[in-house]
């Protein structure tokens, strides 16, 4: 009577048979199918050599239990492939005169019933004795196979040991089968093991790749790791880093290890360290790590560098130079020199103070000097140093602590000298700058140093100041306005700008550039000016200079004609205004029935342009040809309130 084991082998025979005779396997057949040779082999053997070396110890190790018996082991991938084979010398010797060799298939389409391939076919380790194999050559040997699986039990190959049947023992079976559950358990610690790796690898590479310096330290303060930017950040070694406590680096451990213990972390905090090469200023937050008994662990530090910050921040909130010294328009032979000096002293680090009328574009030079100097890609920031009140001008520059004043951010806020760090302050207007301001300047600039107000710790700057006023400084100087030693300090290279009334050869060229750039921008048609129209604009004076220009360009751009008549030579009033005020007829604003004075006249005027234009200052200071900043002067000295005149 047949054991179940012995229905289950001649069942999977049977079927085995049966796929043969289906797919006209012959019985005399001698030789595989298809066997693999040259760069066809070395190419199949270089795809499966992680296998080939993780197998080929228990393939020497299982052949090493039969040696001098008459075996041989042999180990094929998922298609039936022979990868490697060993054995006794008769026994092999008859396997390759039957082409057993690296490279043959051994599946059941190129060699019929064999335990190789029928193990494939089946899914499961198999044992084919003498005539239960397909083909004659065959009958003489019993083989045992069973497949090798990967973790998600997908067949990765068979490993096989065949002997003759006369010395072939059931357990050879079992044998096998625990070589190949032994093979798949090494596969699978490996694959765990390189997936660890990978998982590290990745998280090393994107903690690497942030722009922050990454260590971790345990409640004792002993740092543990550190990710590349750390010694980069702090100018230690990473072996030096491990052998400091971490409150060397920084002030605060014992708050961080309080805040810590209670399951809070640190977020954006500023905190200055005490790096190798100086004290700098970085932004701080932590992260405790807990472990499942609910202890504190470990601490992970993130270090943000806080020019890189206002590096960004400057980008978004659009803290950069835009103009060019191609933008800057002129063919005047004195302004071209101007032009040619301010690039030459674009890459210097001396101060430069750029004189010049209002209207002539200070600022426009400025940013053109910045851009093409060695700062550009760094901030650009401006600060008009007319147009903020005096009690907040120390503020602005230098920024504030936290309580420093009534009204103060409780985070405190950065000056415009932190901000600007790395790039360019353009300092408007200086010589409204109060003189106790000029005093902590002068120090800034000569130390490289600053702090905040409420503040006594100071860090390192590097700023390139660039200056310019419409008035004489050095008569400001000489009247005690200004201080001496700034106005050299400042000087180094004083740069002065034209008026339009000395360039007036470059009028044509600018009208025509504002025509363009002004029409396109509000989408009408340029205003074609005849010749005798552009004479009178070229015999004007331009009090206003390029601003004034501009302004005038823009409306008759506006008025889609020349509605009002042409300023004439010479002509201009108080203040810089444009002779706009005498075209106005007095019945106009109805003033004939008493005489003004000239001051009365200007206020009147100025009242009637706001409230033509609803209040609206920008606007309102571009047609009167004059700056935002003298209009409010002028708003304040009149006493003209215009919150009755918006809309």
């Amino acid at each position: 009577m047949n054991t179940a084991k012995e229905v289950s082998e001649k069942t999977f025979i049977r079927r085995s048979h049966q796929r043969c005779d289906q797919m006209g396997i012959e019985r005399n057949q001698v030789y595989s199918k298809k066997i693999l040779t040259g760069d066809d082999l070395f190419v199949r053997l270089s795809e499966k050599r992680h296998l080939i070396e993780n197998v080929k110890p228990f393939i020497n190790q299982i052949y090493g239990f039969v040696k001098g018996t008459d075996f041989f082991a042999l180990l094929t991938d998922e298609e039936g492939c022979i990868l490697t084979i060993i054995g006794d010398e008769n026994i092999l010797k008859e396997a390759f005169s039957y082409k057993m060799i690296p490279g043959a298939f051994m599946d059941e389409p190129n060699i019929g019933t064999n335990a190789m391939g029928t193990a494939l076919a089946e899914k499961m380790p198999v044992q084919v004795s003498g005539k239960e194999h397909y083909i004659e050559s065959y009958h003489k040997w019993t083989c045992s196979a069973a497949p090798i699986r990967d973790r998600h039990g997908k067949i990765l190959g068979t490993i096989d040991l065949t002997g003759y049947s006369k010395q072939v023992h059931p357990h050879t079976l079992g044998m096998v089968v625990a070589a190949a559950n032994a093979i798949e358990h090494i596969l699978k610690e490996k694959n765990y093991n390189e997936e660890l790796y990978l998982a590290k690898h990745y998280n090393d590479t994107i903690i690497d790749s942030i722009s922050a310096g990454i260590l971790t330290a345990d409640v004792n303060g002993v740092i543990k790791t550190v990710n590349h930017y750390i010694p980069e950040l702090f100018g230690y070694s990473a072996s030096e880093l491990r052998e400091m406590k971490v409150w060397q680096l920084f002030d605060g451990w014992e708050q961080v290890l309080t805040s810590s213990a209670a399951r809070r972390g640190f977020v954006e905090e500023e905190v200055f360290v005490n790096s190798k090469r100086n004290k700098l200023q970085l932004i701080l937050s932590t992260y405790p790590i807990i472990d499942s008994y609910n202890k504190l662990r470990d601490i992970i530090f993130v270090f943000k560098d806080v020019k890189k910050i206002r590096k960004l921040a400057n980008r978004i909130m659009g803290r950069k130079a835009v103009y060019t010294f191609d933008k800057i328009i002129g063919k005047n032979e004195h302004f071209c020199r101007v032009v040619e000096f301010a690039k030459k002293i674009a890459d210097s680090r001396s101060g430069i103070l750029i004189l010049g009328e209002s209207g002539t574009g200070k600022e426009l030079f400025a940013q053109a000097i910045h851009n093409h100097s060695d700062r550009r890609e760094e901030p650009f920031v401006a600060l008009n140093c007319g147009a903020i009140p005096k009690t907040l001008i120390e503020a602005e520059l230098f920024g504030y602590e936290e309580g420093a004043f009534t009204g103060a951010k409780t985070s405190g806020n950065p000056g415009k000298f932190e901000i600007a760090d790395g790039g360019t302050l353009f300092l408007d207007e200086i010589g409204e700058m109060p003189l106790d301001m000029q005093t902590r300047l002068l120090r800034i600039i000569e130390e490289g140093t600053v702090s905040r107000v409420g503040s006594t710790k100071e860090f390192v700057v590097d700023v390139r100041i660039i200056a310019a006023s419409n008035k004489d400084l050095k008569e400001e100087v000489e009247q005690g306005n200004f201080r001496k030693d700034l106005y050299y300090r400042l000087n180094v290279l004083p740069l002065m700008l034209p008026p339009l009334r000395q360039r007036k050869d470059d009028i044509p060229i600018l009208i025509d550039y504002f025509m363009k750039r002004i029409s396109k921008r509000l989408n009408k048609r340029p205003f074609e000016l005849a010749e005798a129209q552009m004479q009178q604009l070229m015999n004007y004076e331009w009090p206003g200079n390029i601003r004034e220009l501009e302004n005038f360009v823009e409306l008759i751009i506006n008025a889609e004609s020349l509605p009002l008549e042409i300023p004439q030579e010479n002509a201009m009033t108080a203040n810089g205004l444009p002779s706009l005020v005498a075209q106005i007829k007095p019945g106009d604003w109805r003033f004939d029935e008493k005489d003004l004075t000239l001051n009365e006249m200007e206020k009147h005027f100025i009242l009637h342009t706001l409230s033509k234009y609803h209040g609206n200052i920008s606007l309102s200071a571009k047609v009167l040809g004059i700056s935002r900043n003298t209009l409010y002067r002028s708003i304040e000295n009149y006493g003209i309130d215009c919150s009755n005149l918006k809309q």
